[in-house]
């Protein structure tokens, strides 16, 4: 797809590896709608780059309807969605306190799976009823999922069965969209340095760069961000899930 012109929405835009997603997709001529519970956030980016912020919740299907109805007013449909909203709440399954409260477990799945699976189902709607590009295609929808899908760790149950979700939802998602002209595709990311990370304690943060076998440092943000724009740009890449995380493999904790 040549990006230049097109319009995206990218959820959790406001920071990380939304936000890194949004600027490099806007510095490549992409109009932006940037998605994000936190409206004023999302607004800092926004005015960044010249795009429209929409405060929206992913896991709540009239919230994301709304906002996908405003962002397709300003910019028009949205041939790329990109899902990087979410939430790494943790905790054991069993802990000091007793079991895991379901509701902790289930706003987790919420946010991530559920929330890129509301995404995916309005972009794929919008997209499949434009006209497609000069070599069929119509669009392309990319969610974050995450080594924990592979190698969650102790303490990571809710978060990895989320991002094993996504996962398992995209090669289907994309052999059912296929006709459509419609790609699905996701990124595993490792460990980046994000505000998540960049919370914790500088000796934490030393460790878990030293544990990527190379680069050994913790990912950039703008690294995720430039696999996405790759992905937009080659058509051939459809129902794949990439790994993007230094040849990193998680320990158990």
């Amino acid at each position: 797809m040549q990006v230049e012109g097109q319009a995206a929405i990218v959820s959790g835009g406001g920071s990380g590896l939304g936000r890194a997603t949004a600027q490099m997709l806007a510095a490549a001529g992409v109009k932006i709608a940037i998605l994000d519970i936190n409206e004023a956030a999302a607004g800092e980016t926004a005015r960044e780059i010249g795009g429209l912020a929409i405060g929206a919740d992913v896991a709540d299907a009239k919230s994301v309807e709304a906002a996908c109805a405003t962002a397709r007013e300003r910019h028009g449909p949205a041939r790329i969605a990109v899902n990087c909203a979410g939430i790494a709440t943790g905790g054991r399954i069993v802990g000091r306190e007793g079991p895991l409260p379901l509701d902790a477990f289930r706003r987790v799945v919420e946010v991530n799976l559920i929330g890129s699976f509301n995404i995916m189902r309005l972009a794929a709607a919008e997209m499949s009823a434009l006209d497609p590009l000069a070599d069929g295609e119509r669009g392309i929808i990319v969610s974050t999922a995450s080594v924990a899908a592979y190698e969650g760790q102790i303490g990571q149950a809710a978060y990895s069965a989320s991002k094993g979700g996504i996962v398992a939802l995209t090669l289907p998602a994309a052999r059912e969209l296929a006709r459509h002209g419609i790609r699905v595709v996701a990124i595993a990311p490792g460990i980046f340095s994000t505000p998540m990370l960049q919370g914790l304690p500088q000796n934490v943060r030393d460790s878990l760069a030293a544990s990527i076998p190379f680069p050994n440092r913790l990912g950039r943000p703008e690294e995720y961000a430039a696999l996405v724009l790759h992905l937009c740009q080659n058509t051939m890449i459809n129902g794949e899930v990439i790994r993007l995380d230094g040849a990193l493999r998680m320990a158990p904790r």
